[in-house]
This record gives structure tokens, sequence and C-alpha cells, in this order.
């Protein structure tokens, strides 16, 4: 189970497991919470009181101290699974939907003509496609994108990376996702 962890201000810094939650509890540095407790850890009995420590862990935590990021500078590390999430499962060049252990990671501008691995140059294709299309740009292959890429948002990466997301996390990150996202999309 995964807790988002957020900071003083609302920007989210990573999820977190119910030990490491557990840890900003014990230390007080928790500030403030949303969504109900989903969890409860049970600790020691105190000798004074006879009273076993409890304590309820919530879905989100906001934690002392301010981020260092701005949000306008965070360039997410790309993974396949997350590249696969963005796109949907969908390939880019045929809009079949694909499993994410056939998908490809595909340079839209190929490595050897100079293209990137970066969110702005990869998209998810299938292997047929991907094959097809080959060390060529898409104009050269004639294959035209069924979508553009695009960069996510530092709430859009929570996202991609979350695996199991509670409700409560969704409509968290939701509300701060770009007006344009396609992660909207899947959502509504």
């Amino acid at each position: 189970m995964s807790i988002l962890k957020l900071d003083a201000g609302g920007i989210p810094q990573g999820w977190v497991n119910a030990e490491g939650a557990t840890k900003h509890y014990a230390e007080s540095s928790v500030l403030w919470t949303l969504g109900d407790p989903i969890m409860r850890m049970r600790g020691g009995i105190s000798r004074v009181s006879g009273t076993q420590s409890i304590i309820e862990l919530h879905s989100i935590i906001a934690v002392k101290g301010s981020s260092k990021i701005n949000l306008f500078d965070v360039v997410p590390v790309i993974t396949k699974h997350k590249l696969f999430k963005r796109d949907r499962g969908l390939c880019a060049y045929c809009g079949d939907a694909i499993s994410e252990s056939c998908a490809e990671a595909e340079h839209i501008i190929p490595n050897s003509r100079g293209g990137k691995y970066s969110w702005m140059n990869l998209v998810i294709s299938c292997r047929p496609c991907n094959q097809r299309k080959g060390n060529r740009t898409p104009e050269q292959a004639g294959m035209s994108l069924l979508y553009t890429p695009y960069l996510p948002s530092l709430y859009e990466d929570m996202i991609l990376k979350g695996r199991n997301i509670l409700a409560d996390q969704m409509d968290f990150l939701a509300a701060n996702l770009p007006r344009n996202s396609r992660l909207l999309e899947g959502l509504t």
C-alpha cells in the first residue's frame, strides 16, 4: 500500500510505504493529511499507562518542509512502464491496443539520426510498426503519428508511477493535472 507524500505546500514528493509514513508520524513531521485512514500501525505498550500506541495512516500526508522543486522544471525519469501508461497502451502508428509486455519504446527520430532518448521523441509502438518504420523518420516511412508525445507534469508523473492508486489519491492528483492532459481522458 503506497501513501502519497507531499511537502507542506501540497507538492508531491513521492510514494512511501507504510513504514516510511509511520516514521513521519512518529517524528511529528506530518502537518496535515487527506483522505480516510487506510491502515493502523500498532506499537509497544506503555509501562506508565499500559496502553498500546496506535498510529492511523492516511492515504495522503503532507510533511514539514517545502520542496525545492520548480513544477515547471521537473523532467520525470523515463521508464517503459510510464511511457506505456502515458500513451495509454496504444501503438502510435496503427492505434492498436498492445500489452505492456509486447510494447516497444520507439524513437520517432531514430537515435542514429540524432534523435534523443526523451519524452518528446519516444512513443509506444507494436513490434510490426516498429520494424516497418525501421531506421527512418515517420515521414520517410510514410507512417504518421496518431498522437503527439508530451512531457508529463509532476502530477502526471505521480499517476504514471503509482501502481494501485486509491480514489482519494487519484482525486488529489487529477485536480492538479493540466487541462489538456491525456490522462484525464482515462479518468472520466
